[in-house]
């Protein structure tokens, strides 16, 4: 560990341009300050190191012996910081020119090609390079995996919790509905359908992992008491569009989200079925390692535009 004496670099580049000017004025107008501010600088730094680094003469501010000391250790100091300096700017870039995304299926069809195209337009608006985007569209669990480990910078999902371990932030918000084809008799059905009738019924369900089948399934279990309460399912897929098609083509009903099916439901395709007593709003999250506030450079840049484009767009 460094001593609390140590003086910090700005203090030391200072000196160092006293140095080179050989005077307090001359630095001021180098570093953009006042010559006070230069001169308390100058006192705090030989303070910390106990011993007098600079006098006044006629000719302007002179090095002790023990300042001359200083700054020649000071500049190799410097120079190396500025490597760094310069390494860590690079990084910064690095991070703000690409970002790795990884999303449940929901999020990665229906909603990221909508942030992603917002987002590359600011960027465009503010004067910078389009971002460098690769996107893994899986399900919630394997994204959750590719944060925890690096493959992905951000990731979005859809579970009924945030995943163990990792950051979130809730934006936006979805609900899952059931459908079945316009032809079925629940179709026609007045009343709603309960949890029961649910139960007992052969589904077209997304594969186990994904964000959309744990929501259901928890909520229904929440509802009822009673785990793995549903007989096995119609049909099991692995993406929200072959459930769909599966589902118009008369496989069976399922829950799904609004998202995924809001166009046939508005178009007559499919039928929209009020459950009874089971409310399926769900959010959807961001997730990350590390602090508190996503990592800075692209994913920040990321969430801010979603935050904002989905607060001027419409709920559910």
């Amino acid at each position: 560990m460094l001593s609390p004496r140590m003086p910090d670099l700005a203090a030391l580049d200072v000196l160092l341009v006293v140095a080179q000017t050989g005077s307090l004025s001359k630095a001021a107008t180098e570093v953009g300050t006042s010559q006070q501010a230069i001169s308390a600088r100058i006192t705090a730094l030989e303070n910390l190191v106990g011993s007098r680094l600079t006098t006044r003469t006629s000719r302007g501010t002179e090095l002790t012996e023990h300042g001359r000391l200083v700054v020649e250790w000071a500049d190799s100091l410097l120079r190396h910081a500025a490597k760094v300096d310069a390494g860590i700017a690079s990084l910064r870039d690095l991070t703000r020119a690409s970002i790795r995304l990884s999303a449940s299926l929901t999020i990665a069809e229906q909603l990221l090609p909508m942030w992603l195209v917002g987002l590359q337009a600011d960027a465009r608006r503010r004067g910078r390079d389009p971002l460098g985007i690769v996107l893994t569209a899986t399900n919630s669990v394997q994204v959750a995996e590719q944060v925890r480990s690096g493959e992905a910078d951000l990731g979005f999902v859809e579970g009924p919790r945030a995943p163990r371990g990792l950051r979130s932030t809730v934006v936006d918000h979805d609900e899952l509905i059931l459908v079945v084809p316009s032809g079925h008799a629940w179709a026609r059905r007045r009343g709603a359908v309960t949890v029961e009738e649910l139960t007992r019924l052969p589904l077209v369900v997304r594969e186990r992992g994904s964000g959309t089948r744990d929501f259901f399934e928890t909520a229904v279990a929440a509802k009822t008491g009673i785990e793995q309460s549903f007989v096995e399912p119609a049909l099991e897929l692995s993406t929200s569009a072959a459930v769909r098609t599966a589902v118009l083509a008369g496989a069976g009903p399922t829950v799904v989200s609004r998202l995924a099916v809001g166009d046939d439901v508005a178009a007559g395709r499919l039928a929209a079925v009020r459950i009874a007593d089971l409310d399926l709003r769900r959010d959807l999250r961001a997730i990350w390692v590390g602090g508190r506030t996503a990592p800075a450079g692209a994913a920040r840049d990321m969430l801010a535009h979603i935050a904002s484009s989905t607060t001027r767009s419409p709920k559910i």
